[in-house]
Formats: structure tokens, sequence, C-alpha cells
């Protein structure tokens, strides 16, 4: 099965396999790029923010920030005839803001949710420590409690990277598509 040029949008929880599964998604079109959307946080030389579990509205307003510029570069390689995936971590009530600040079409919205103790193990695996200011579970629970039911969630516990993908491929069309 063939994907549609469209943006592709994969989030969930740090070690979830966003990455991973971005740049395998990317990598299934003949044009594809691979927006990583926390490149942005990244850029912020002093003065950077945090979403820690005790946030402040200062760092709302640079996670909305972030997302309004991954937003607007993946509608720049869209237009310009690419398929896009963006990756980055989607949670809570910012997520609607994100999703309408797209104006091309189709956007499919992606989330991967393993479970607790695949995360664990994936955190251990990992060269890059994510959870420093959160813990696992806690984060998980803003997930499954915050984050709107809409496109298609996956869940990849006991999945390869390879399987991911194929059972995305197999369901993106009828299930992930929201705009």
């Amino acid at each position: 099965m063939t994907l549609e040029k469209g943006i592709y949008i994969v989030t969930g929880i740090m070690a979830s396999g966003k990455s991973t599964i971005a740049q395998m998604l990317s990598e299934q079109f003949e044009k594809g790029v691979h927006v990583r959307g926390d490149i942005f946080r990244k850029m912020i030389v002093k003065g950077n923010i945090d979403m820690t579990p005790g946030y402040s509205q200062s760092a709302v307003e640079q996670l909305v920030l972030r997302y309004k510029m991954t937003a607007k570069v993946a509608e720049m390689y869209y237009k310009a005839g690419f398929s896009v995936v963006v990756q980055d971590t989607y949670l809570g009530k910012e997520v609607a803001s994100f999703l309408e600040a797209f104006e091309s079409k189709p956007v499919y919205f992606i989330t991967l949710n393993p479970n607790v103790e695949a995360i664990i193990e994936r955190e251990k695996k990992r060269n890059k420590s994510g959870y420093t200011t959160w813990e696992v579970e806690p984060l998980y629970k803003v997930l499954i409690n915050e984050n709107p039911r809409i496109g298609l969630w996956v869940d990849s516990s006991d999945m390869t990277p390879e399987e991911t993908i194929s059972e995305i491929i197999k369901r993106v069309k009828s299930e992930a598509r929201i705009i």
C-alpha cells in the first residue's frame, strides 16, 4: 500500500519511538521530509523554559511558539511538493491549537502509545535521557487522560519499528486523517 501525499504528525511521550518511526515513515515517500519539532526548543540559546510537571505560563507560551514554527515549516515543505512527517511530543489541550495551525490538507495524526513498561525498557536502551524532569508514569497519564482521542493510536509495545510502520501504513488512511 502506498501513502498519499500529506502532512503526517507523529506524537507520543518520550521513548515511545517517535524519532525512529517518523524517520522511517518519511522514507516511504518519493519526496519526504522529517521535521523534528523539538529542534525549535533546542535553538533557544538562553531563556528556554521547559515544560515540567509544575510548568509556568511562560513555558506554555514557548511551547505554543515551537508548535507554530513547526506547523509553518511543515506547510512550507508541503507546498513545495513534499510529504512531511512532523514529530514531537504533542500533549494535552495544546494539541488542538497545534492542529488548527495547519492550512494544508490532508493532515494525519498518529499517536504512538506503547505501555509504561515498554517505555521504561526503551528509555534504558537510548543513548539520551528524556526523563530528567518527568517520570514515565505521570507523563503517560497526561497522554492517556488529556490528549484528544483523534487520529490513529498505535500500541507499539510489542512491535519492532518495522512492524509499527507496517501497522501505520495499513491503518493511516482510514483512521489517522483528521483534516
